[in-house]
């Protein structure tokens, strides 16, 4: 497995990929970023994303049946390994212990 650091934006993807079950590819990935974040998402830099996060282990993906909508292609479905769901509980981890280390406000 390539190295584990994460940036926010493979961060974001295996979000994505993690809350469409089953129903990730490329074009549905960014279309969740995007509803999620309110900000707009390239997709090839989702592509390139997604190929890091497979490359690491993150990711697994298979071929989907050739459609007639696509030119006869088939769609790339994306769905996390088990390191990549140890890979976001790591993360929230982190996340939630550093929010909950801020001083209140007295």
């Amino acid at each position: 497995m390539k190295g584990t650091y994460l940036g926010e934006f493979e961060e974001v993807v295996l979000l994505a990929v993690a809350i469409l079950a089953g129903e990730a590819y490329g074009a549905s990935i960014t279309n969740e970023i995007e509803h999620q974040m309110q900000r707009s998402v390239n997709l090839g830099a989702v592509h390139a994303a997604l190929h890091r996060l497979e490359e690491k282990g993150l990711l697994a993906s298979r071929l989907g049946g050739a459609t007639a909508e696509r030119g006869g292609r088939s769609k790339r479905f994306f769905t996390l390994t088990i390191a990549g769901t140890k890979a976001l509980d790591h993360i929230r981890e982190i996340r939630n212990r550093m929010w909950n280390a801020i001083p209140k406000p007295a």
